[in-house]
């Protein structure tokens, strides 16, 4: 056996055994984690680790329909978000709707695993949108195949809660912070998150950060606008249990019309 070989077996089984410790000390689904961790992802994790991009997936932060987000620690000890999206065809059922129609992915053939590794690549590239017009959202590390590393928000002993699980002390001031973000989102980015609630929005440190962009699409996509007022229709609902009525139509139509 080649010491290159010997490296990639010692580094999996690190890896492997870094997995069943989560298994063990979350009691989490080894049949879930099993559909998560799949030869194909073991292999595009362990070459980050062996990249130095990571050193320890850590624990599980949530369970998506379409992934799994882990919190991970790279070599210099540092916290980071790790999202893995499976590959597992049952998953990314209504994915089309989000890639076809958006001119960055014209070339994706109608393939699972290249649609799985365009929603990755999608979600990256619009984290990076977000970063340069200043909205608040993880700021995206690295990518590869079906697996996305990003900032982690949250401290030491666990990740910022979403916005479904707090109670918050200035609501009127989060319901404007967040209108304003997707305001700049469609003025400044040219791009719609297309599923914003109160599911998809962290908040961190009194701030609401906007997170699961891989659906988000350019205002070129047909569907765009439609995408756009259900974003603004499901803010504006969920901020009514703190009393907070906005009229819809008009915040849609003001943002359209400054955009025009």
């Amino acid at each position: 056996m080649s010491s290159e070989r010997f490296l990639d077996d010692k580094r999996l089984k690190k890896l492997d055994r870094q997995l069943q410790s989560i298994i063990n000390r979350r009691g989490n689904d080894k049949k879930t984690l099993d559909e998560v961790f799949d030869k194909y992802t073991l292999k595009t994790l362990e070459k980050l680790i062996s990249d130095r991009i990571l050193d320890i997936v850590d624990f599980p932060i949530s369970t998506g329909k379409e992934g799994n987000v882990f919190r991970g620690v790279t070599p210099d000890k540092k916290f980071v978000a790790i999202k893995i999206y499976r590959t597992s065809n049952a998953t990314f059922k209504n994915i089309s709707q989000y890639i076809i129609g958006d001119p960055r992915f014209e070339s994706i053939h109608n393939k699972h695993k290249d649609l799985v590794f365009a929603w990755t690549k999608k979600e990256f590239k619009n984290l990076e949108r977000l970063k340069k017009i200043n909205v608040n959202a993880p700021k995206p590390i690295i990518f590869s195949n079906n697996v996305l590393v990003m900032e982690y928000l949250g401290d030491e002993k666990r990740p910022a809660p979403l916005l479904k699980d707090v109670v918050l002390k200035n609501p009127k001031k989060v319901f404007d912070t967040i209108i304003e973000n997707i305001s700049k989102m469609y003025k400044k980015a040219n791009l719609v998150h297309a599923d914003i609630s109160a599911f998809n929005i962290i908040i961190h440190k009194g701030k609401p950060y906007l997170i699961d962009l891989g659906q988000g699409v350019l205002l070129e996509h047909p569907n765009s606008l439609v995408f756009f007022k259900r974003d603004v229709k499901n803010i504006v609902s969920y901020f009514k249990k703190y009393n907070i009525h906005a009229d819809i139509e008009k915040i849609y139509q003001s943002i359209i019309n400054k955009k025009t």
